[in-house]
């Protein structure tokens, strides 16, 4: 039984969407996906899901995409991305499948690990951020704070706590954000994250262990669309 991560799946059963055209490592990405992530994942396994899930704007229109995830091999733990439009009520999306768990404003328990996370967002002078997103960057820490607490009070203490966010945990420039505090302040010493697509762009934000956090950003075309092994 082993722990897996990829992010990023971008699916879009409902409506062609090629995402080549952003980048050529994504021609037949979905194929990629289901052959690579087989060939990886055993039925014993999980695989955390952290973000930009299905391009449906709706549930009805990324229900083929869940049922895509759900046919994968092993268990999944999800957390929603900034594409995610379809995640509107959580509760309503963990009727939906017994393979499937989907986490926001909480945690998931894995063995003797707690998942905890939140989407995260743009951090303070990355190069797309703006006034706009100050609101929602305070909103996500805060979320980050609330999952991680949640855990600790059930009695996880921080080597069994596994951090996920969606975004990179700092702006382009690898400074220092409220999400890396907050790591920082509760001693996590594993951090998960993806968001990050091209070679111009993943080296922009922190890889491997920075200040006693090991960082692991697992965006689907990073690692080649094969799920990374995280324990």
């Amino acid at each position: 039984m082993s722990l897996f991560a990829m992010s990023d799946l971008h699916l879009s059963h409902f409506k062609e969407k090629p995402m080549d055209v952003f980048d050529i490592r994504w021609r037949d990405h979905t194929k990629k996906i289901y052959e690579r992530w087989n060939e990886t994942v055993s039925e014993e396994d999980t695989v955390i899901v952290n973000g930009d899930i299905s391009w449906g704007g709706r549930l009805e229109e990324a229900m083929p995409d869940l049922d895509f995830i759900h046919g994968l091999k092993g268990k999944k733990i999800l957390f929603c991305g900034n594409h995610d439009f379809f995640w509107n009520s959580t509760s309503r999306l963990n009727e939906l499948y017994d393979d499937m768990l989907f986490v926001k404003n909480s945690f998931a328990a894995y063995k003797d690990y707690a998942i905890c996370g939140s989407r995260g967002w743009l951090c303070p002078r990355d190069e797309y951020y703006t006034d706009h997103d100050s609101k929602i960057y305070k909103r996500e820490a805060g979320r980050l704070r609330n999952s991680i607490s949640m855990a600790v009070n059930k009695g996880y203490d921080s080597d069994s706590i596994i951090a996920v966010t969606h975004f990179p945990p700092t702006n382009d420039k690898k400074e220092n954000s409220d999400f890396v505090d907050i790591y920082k302040e509760f001693n996590i010493k594993r951090v998960i994250y993806g968001h990050l697509h091209g070679e111009d762009k993943y080296g922009t934000s922190y890889q491997g262990i920075v200040d006693g956090i090991d960082y692991t950003l697992v965006s689907a075309d990073y690692l080649d669309f094969r799920p990374a092994k995280i324990l």
